[in-house]
């Protein structure tokens, strides 16, 4: 129940339900989720321990803010670990994976598919890649750093207009997994969350009015 409650806390903030700033209270999320008082506060916790919620002494909890200056971290980081898990991902990947994520890809294909739906799918063509990795803790970190990224890229959705390219991109991706060919699947994951970071970087500065730091 714990971790239901955390996979849905964090996906009313990712998805900007519970907006930067928002006091968290434990009973209006009880009742929201229909989950008991333990599970949440343990949720709560993770979620900050993962920086998606912010404690404030003798005041509570509420959602932590998106600060664009840590932007370039993020990146930063996730173009070091995605690649990895690509490199991985070839090796030990099997036909089963590579067929759901082909399914995934055909369906996003069809015309009028919406920007949300298309980020679903995108996170779950890098949520099979993390699984074909077969490392639990690289999964782990991955998931939580898409998710700041998946919530920086709706709080600015608006202004990026490619979005069907990012799903796109991953059937060359697929098609160098199933190949089994690690030197180009990570080439190929490190250039997919580049052009994710230019995007939203060149949203956010045309949002702010100004440059963001390199």
């Amino acid at each position: 129940m714990s971790a239901q409650a955390y996979d849905r806390i964090r996906r009313m903030i990712v998805r900007l339900e519970l907006a930067p700033g928002d006091v968290l209270r434990e009973e209006d999320l009880q009742d929201r989720l229909g989950i008991g008082r333990t599970p949440i506060r343990e949720a709560l916790q993770r979620l900050a321990r993962d920086q998606f919620v912010i404690v404030i002494p003798r005041r509570g909890m509420s959602v932590a803010s998106i600060d664009v200056d840590e932007l370039a971290m993020l990146y930063e980081t996730r173009a070091v670990m995605e690649p990895y898990a690509a490199r991985l991902a070839a090796t030990r990947g099997t036909a089963d994976q590579w067929d759901e994520m082909a399914a995934l890809i055909e369906q996003s294909l069809r015309t009028g598919v919406p920007p949300s739906d298309l980020l679903d799918v995108d996170r779950r063509c890098h949520e099979i890649i993390w699984d074909a990795a077969g490392n639990r803790f690289l999964t782990d970190t991955l998931d939580m750093l898409y998710a700041q990224s998946d919530r920086v890229w709706h709080m600015y959705l608006v202004d990026v207009a490619d979005t069907r390219h990012a799903v796109d991109e991953h059937i060359e991706i697929l098609d160098v997994l199933r190949a089994g060919d690690a030197d180009r699947a990570a080439d190929l994951v490190e250039a997919h969350v580049r052009s994710f970071d230019d995007q939203v970087r060149a949203a956010v500065t045309a949002r702010l009015g100004s440059p963001l730091v390199s």
